[in-house]
Order: structure tokens, then C-alpha cells, then sequence
């Protein structure tokens, strides 16, 4: 029961969707509607500021690693059901029951998610994404680019089969959130993100 209960409050966790709490909020404004409408850090960027952004990235990130913590450091779950924790989280940000099943696309909560489960690898991947969007200013790009690199870095550091699967299934989850950004880095298309100490 406390196993089918801890799934259950991971995709729950996930699905609240902060982006869209905060802007309305201090906004007023529904991120749908705004720029990519996307729910994400991103976008909130576009639409309400940086601040308002880092706290999206941080509540999206903490939804993934709070259910995995209490799954690993208070109910005892094995690395298979911790694993699936994490994943429901990365899934109801997706697919947020809150939001009619539309939702993020998972990239901020799934780094919540390896965190909690393989800090260096999740490091790692954060240096991959930090590299690839400096030298693109493509946020999509990092992303892609850090959740490639993850089932590497998660085999480096542990053999485990069920980890590294894992960390392709969570590959997966984002390539899949990020098929119409890549369409349109091929078609040269995606738009880049310009910081407020940037000129355009």
C-alpha cells in the first residue's frame, strides 16, 4: 500500500503545474497563452521574468527529487521502485492531471529526479546542458544534448542495468517533449534566448 500511495503522490507531485501557478500569480497572465506556451522555466522567462523563472526551475526540480528522497531515505524502496517514482513525477509534469493532460516537457523535474538518484551523473548532464547553451543560446539544444549524454553518465558511475535503463527511458520521455524543437533547430526555426545583460 505505502508503495501504490508514494506512486500515486510522485505523479501528483509532478503534475502541479508551477508555471502556470506563478504566472498567474505575479502576472496575471496564462504562460499557455504567451510565447511557446510551454509551462516551463523558459518560457516563464519570456513571459514574467527571470526571477519568477528560477522559482519555476526550482519547484519543477524539487517535485521530482522530494519523491524519490522520501522513497529512498523513508520508505526504503529498492532502486526499481524508486525508479518508477521518479518517473510518474517526470510523467505528471508531462501530462499534469491538473492541466487536462497537457503539460512541461519533464526537463527540469527529470534533473530533480537523477539528482535524487545519481547526484554525478545529474552534475554532469547539468555541465552538458551549460556548455551546449552557452555556445547556442538554445535551451532545447542543452537539453537534448544533456539528456543524450545521461545514460552514458549514469553507466559510468553505476552498473547497474536498472539505472542505466532508467536514464534512456528519461532520454526518451524529454526527446519525445522536445520532437517540435528539434524540427525547428533542422529548419533553423528555435528560438534562442537572450539574457537581459545580452544584446539582440
Amino acid at each position: 500500500m505505502a508503495e501504490i500511495l508514494l506512486f500515486v503522490a510522485g505523479y501528483l507531485s509532478g503534475s502541479i503545474p508551477w508555471g502556470y501557478i506563478l504566472c498567474m500569480l505575479f502576472t496575471g497572465k496564462d504562460v499557455r497563452k504567451h510565447g511557446s506556451g510551454n509551462i516551463g522555466a523558459t518560457n516563464v522567462y519570456r513571459v514574467a521574468g527571470a526571477p519568477v523563472a528560477l522559482s519555476v526551475f526550482i519547484l519543477d526540480m524539487l517535485k521530482g527529487f522530494l519523491p524519490v528522497y522520501f522513497a529512498t531515505h523513508f520508505f526504503g524502496f529498492n532502486p526499481f521502485q524508486a525508479i518508477l517514482t521518479g518517473l510518474l513525477s517526470v510523467i505528471g509534469h508531462n501530462f499534469s492531471i491538473f492541466l487536462r493532460g497537457r503539460g512541461g516537457k519533464g526537463v527540469a523535474t527529470s534533473f530533480g529526479v537523477i539528482s535524487g538518484l545519481f547526484p554525478m551523473p545529474a552534475l554532469m548532464s547539468l555541465m552538458v546542458w551549460i556548455a551546449v547553451f552557452l555556445a547556442t543560446r538554445y535551451v532545447s539544444a542543452g537539453s537534448i544534448c544533456a539528456s543524450l549524454a545521461l545514460p552514458l553518465f549514469i553507466r559510468l558511475f553505476d552498473k547497474t542495468p536498472a539505472y542505466t535503463v532508467s536514464g534512456i527511458i528519461i532520454c526518451g520521455l524529454i526527446l519525445f517533449s522536445h520532437r517540435g524543437n528539434i524540427k525547428r533547430i533542422i529548419n533553423g526555426t528555435e528560438n534562442k534566448v537572450t539574457m537581459k545583460w545580452q544584446k539582440k
